[in-house]
């Protein structure tokens, strides 16, 4: 059951990040998700030891939580973009 809510979350902060970067139209439910979780775990790297938080990928399901996962997938977006255009958006 973990892994469903782990997924869904995942999904959400993916399609979040993808809103606020204006890549939603390049991306599917499935890069979603994708980016969701390869997001959590960058901001878990990056951003976690910085202020003391977990995120989606270490069972701490609260807002700050979501907020340090959405900010990694933002900067992963973000890194995505710089490779593939040359900018970032």
């Amino acid at each position: 059951m973990n892994i469903l809510v782990w997924l869904v979350v995942g999904g959400v902060i993916g399609w979040l990040a993808s809103v606020l970067m204006r890549t939603d139209a390049q991306q599917g439910i499935l890069l979603n998700v994708v980016v969701g979780i390869i997001g959590a775990l960058l901001g878990g790297w990056l951003i976690s030891p910085l202020v003391g938080v977990g995120t989606i990928n270490q069972d701490a399901f609260s807002l700050p939580a979501m907020l340090v996962s959405l900010v990694g997938a933002v900067i992963l977006l973000a890194i995505v973009n710089l490779f593939r255009r040359g900018r970032v958006r």
